[in-house]
């Protein structure tokens, strides 16, 4: 398993999920206020224990019952639902909350589900909202696709598309997704692209 570098303090690694039948990747990012580790799953050993765990989705606690960690963050929506699989969360997020590093966190149209900013690496950290190329279902080479409108309960695409729109304020260079290729280079245009497709209208 490798630890790919993508920024100052960012890495991000890959491991075969066993019902999902396919690589997921996961994030660790040293800051001023301990190691982040984020959406982990089945992390190297060489990584020392981390400070803080973030989670983006629910689904994403994978590895995290089992790790010796300081504070779990999640969405405030989601903490009764991850305690009843064994992960308490100490600190929830809501609309305002600051998180370690300087990590801001937006909320989407899909319940319980968070893309976090990761300002000094300027690059998204997303867990299920978006895909990358080569992500199932219906694997496509497309640098980033939205997450099938069938599992995103009773949110629409539009409804994604809106709550995504804020990203595109950032100056995003990385789409970094657990499911799928990372997008290292142009995230802010493959964003635009996507949620201005004339499909979007």
């Amino acid at each position: 398993m490798e630890l790919e570098e993508l920024g100052r303090g960012l890495r991000r690694w890959t491991s075969r999920h066993a019902e999902w039948e396919e690589d997921v990747g996961s994030l660790t990012l040293e800051t001023d206020d301990g190691l982040v580790l984020i959406d982990l799953y089945e992390p190297p050993a060489e990584l020392r224990a981390p400070a803080h765990v973030l989670l983006t989705v629910f689904w994403h606690y994978r590895s995290t019952a089992a790790l010796r960690t300081g504070r779990v963050w999640a969405s405030r929506r989601t903490v009764k639902a991850l305690a009843n699989r064994g992960v308490a969360v100490t600190d929830p997020i809501g609309a305002d909350t600051e998180l370690p590093g300087g990590v801001r966190a937006y909320e989407t149209a899909r319940h319980g589900e968070l893309v976090l900013w990761l300002p000094g690496q300027r690059a998204l950290a997303v867990g299920d909202v978006l895909l990358g190329a080569g992500a199932k279902p219906h694997a496509t080479q497309d640098p980033i696709r939205l997450w099938p409108e069938r599992w995103l309960g009773a949110a629409t695409h539009g409804d994604l598309r809106a709550s995504l729109e804020p990203l595109l304020e950032l100056p995003v260079e990385r789409i970094l997704l657990s499911h799928g290729e990372p997008v290292r280079l142009g995230g802010k245009r493959a964003l635009e692209q996507l949620l201005h497709a004339p499909s979007a209208a």
